[in-house]
C-alpha cells in the first residue's frame, strides 16, 4: 500500500500547461471542439439556404449563376471541411494532434471564406465591415467554446487573421474608390491592427475561461484521482464516485471531512485504511490506495461496487424470500470470518453497510464495507484512537454489551449485528424499532425479539428463525460462539431453503432496467 505516485511529466502543445496525455483531458478538448464545429457547420448551412431562398425570391433567373459564384462555392467547401472536423474529433482514440489541427482550421476556415467574400460585398455594406466582424466572431466564438492557453489561443488568432489582411491588400490595390490619403499598405495596417485587437481580446476570454477551468479540476482532484459525484456522507467523511487519471476505472474516493480533520481524526482514518487493506475477502471491499493532498485532506480509493445496499433493497424490494437472506448472510459471515481472525471487529454491521452487487456469472454478490468503526483487539491496540468507552454503531444494530459495557465487545457483537440484518431482510423491518435511541437500546437489553414467523404473520423456515433468534440472543454466550460456526449452521438452512440462480439473475435485469429508465429520465421529472 502506497500513497499517490507523482504524475508524469506532459507534453505541452502549443502553450504551457496544455496536454493532451490525459485521456480526460482530451476527451473535454474534442467534445469542446466538436460544439464549435457544429455550430460553424450549422452557420454556414443557414447562409447557404438563407443565401438562396433569397435569390429564389429576389432574383430568380440569376438564381443559377449566383450559385455557381466563387463566394457560393467557398460556403460550399466551409461547409464540407467544418463537417468533416465534426466527424473527425468524435470519433474514438483519435490522435491528439487531430484535435490540435482541427482546433485551427475553424477559424482560419472561417477567416480565409470570409476573405474570399469580402471582394464581393456590396459597398453599401461598407468595403469589408461585415466580413471582418464574420472573422472577430469566429475567433471570439473560439475562445468562449474551446478552453485553451492564451498563447495558444493568440497562435491561432494571428494565423486565422493572415487572410483577411492579405484581402484587404488585394481589395485596396484594385479599388479605385480609396480616399486620398489611403493606400493599398495602409489599409493593409489598418486591418492588422484591428485583428491584433481582436486576437487580444481573445486572448484574455482564454485566460479567464481556462483559469477558471483549470481551478475546477484542481478542486475536483485528489493526487491521481478525479472526484465525479458525491454518494454518501458519514461520520467520518464523505464518499465520491472518482476515477484515476489512467486508470480509467471507476473509484469510491472516501476523504476525511476538513471540518473533523485532528489528530486524533485523522490517525483513526489511518487506521481505517491500515485495517481494510489487510482484509483480502472476496465479500469484502477492497482497498486500491491512500494519500494525502497538499491542502492536508487525507484520503483512500477503494473497490467501487455498482449496486445496492441492504437497506435500499429492503425499502425498495421489501421482505426477501428465505432462501436469498440466507445466500447474503453466508457470504457476509464469511467475510466477518477473516476479519476476525485477523483480530478485527467491526461494530457497524448494518443493512447500509453490505451492499449487494452482480459479478459475471454469479449473481447476488455481498461485499461488507466501511470498517471506519472497527476495533482492533489485538494487544498493541491504542485505546485512545478506538475509544473502547464510547458508544459507537448504530443504535437498530447494536448488541446490548455495546450498550453496557462498549470496552468488553468482541466478536460476537459482529455476530448480534448480522442476526439483526436477517431479521430486517427476512421480515422488512429491524428487530427493534422505537421512537428514540434511548427506547431502542432498552429493547436490546431486555426485550426478546418477536420471531420473524410471528412478524411476518405466515411460516418462514424453522431453522432459520431458530438461528437468527439466537444470533439476537442478549448473552453473548448463547449465541453461535464464531462467524465460522454462523457460516456453518448457514449452510445447513441452505440446504432446506436453496436460492435459485435464475430468480437472482431476473432480479438483476429488471434491476438494471429500471436504473436505466432512471436515468433517461429528464431532470426534475
Amino acid at each position: 500500500m502506497s500513497g499517490p505516485s507523482s504524475s508524469e511529466p506532459k507534453r505541452p502543445i502549443w502553450g504551457r500547461g496544455t496536454s493532451f496525455d490525459d485521456e480526460e483531458a482530451r476527451d473535454f478538448h474534442a467534445a469542446r471542439v466538436a460544439l464549435y464545429a457544429r455550430l460553424v457547420t450549422t452557420f454556414f448551412v443557414l447562409i447557404f439556404i438563407g443565401g438562396g431562398l433569397v435569390v429564389a425570391f429576389a432574383v430568380p433567373d440569376q438564381f443559377v449563376a449566383i450559385h455557381l459564384h466563387p463566394a457560393k462555392l467557398a460556403n460550399v467547401l466551409a461547409i464540407a471541411v467544418s463537417a468533416g472536423v465534426w466527424w473527425a474529433v468524435r470519433r474514438p482514440k483519435r490522435p491528439a494532434m487531430m484535435l490540435v489541427a482541427g482546433d485551427a482550421l475553424l477559424p482560419l476556415l472561417i477567416n480565409l471564406g470570409a476573405a474570399l467574400v469580402a471582394p464581393y460585398v456590396p459597398p453599401g455594406f461598407g468595403m469589408t465591415f461585415v466580413p471582418m466582424l464574420v472573422s472577430a466572431l469566429a475567433l471570439m466564438f473560439r475562445a468562449a467554446f474551446v478552453p485553451s492557453p492564451p498563447r495558444r489561443t493568440v497562435w491561432i488568432g494571428v494565423l486565422a487573421s493572415l487572410p483577411m489582411i492579405w484581402a484587404q491588400y488585394e481589395m485596396a490595390a484594385v479599388s479605385g474608390q480609396l480616399p486620398g490619403f489611403a493606400t493599398p499598405a495602409l489599409i493593409a495596417i489598418a486591418t492588422a491592427g484591428w485583428s491584433a485587437a481582436v486576437v487580444v481580446g481573445t486572448a484574455l476570454v482564454s485566460q479567464e475561461i481556462y483559469g477558471l477551468r483549470t481551478q475546477v479540476a484542481k478542486a475536483q482532484r485528489l493526487g491521481q484521482y478525479t472526484l465525479d459525484r458525491l454518494v454518501g456522507e458519514g461520520g467520518m467523511g464523505s464518499v465520491y464516485i472518482a476515477h484515476h487519471a489512467r486508470l480509467r476505472r471507476p473509484t469510491a474516493l472516501k476523504m476525511l471531512s476538513p471540518e473533523r480533520t485532528s489528530p486524533e481524526a485523522i490517525a483513526r482514518f489511518e487506521r481505517e485504511v491500515q485495517h481494510t487493506s489487510q482484509l483480502t475477502h472476496p465479500n469484502t471491499v477492497a482497498v486500491y490506495d491512500y494519500g494525502r493532498s497538499p491542502d492536508g485532506v487525507f484520503y483512500y480509493a477503494m473497490e467501487y461496487i455498482d449496486g445496492l445496499s441492504l437497506a435500499q433493497l429492503v425499502d425498495e424490494h421489501g421482505p426477501q424470500p428465505a432462501g436469498r437472506v440466507i445466500h447474503i448472510l453466508r457470504q457476509a459471515a464469511d467475510a466477518l470470518v477473516e476479519a476476525h481472525a485477523l483480530g478485527l471487529i467491526h461494530r457497524d454491521v448494518k443493512p447500509a453497510n453490505i451492499l449487494l452487487c452482480e459479478r459475471p456469472g454469479n449473481a447476488d454478490v455481498v461485499k461488507l464495507l466501511d470498517f471506519g468503526l472497527v476495533k482492533d483487539i489485538r494487544p498493541n491496540d491504542d485505546p485512545a484512537l478506538t475509544r473502547a468507552d464510547a458508544i459507537t454503531g448504530t443504535p437498530l444494530y447494536l448488541s446490548p454489551e455495546a450498550i453496557t459495557d462498549p470496552a468488553a465487545v468482541d466478536h460476537r457483537a459482529d455476530i448480534y449485528a448480522l442476526g439483526a440484518v436477517g431479521y430486517c431482510l427476512l421480515t422488512g423491518v429491524p428487530p427493534f424499532q422505537g421512537r428514540s435511541t434511548v427506547e431502542v437500546c432498552g429493547q436490546h437489553l431486555h426485550t426478546p425479539p418477536v420471531p420473524p414467523s410471528q412478524r411476518l404473520g405466515k411460516p418462514v423456515p424453522a431453522e432459520l428463525e431458530a438461528l437468527l433468534l439466537a444470533c439476537l440472543a442478549k448473552k453473548p454466550a448463547e449465541r453461535p460462539e464464531s462467524a465460522r460456526e454462523l457460516c456453518r449452521r448457514l449452510a445447513e438452512c441452505a440446504e432446506q431453503s436453496p436460492w435459485i440462480e435464475e430468480k437472482a439473475r431476473a432480479f438483476w435485469v429488471s434491476w438494471r432496467g429500471a436504473k436505466a429508465r432512471l436515468a433517461d429520465r429528464p431532470r426534475g421529472k
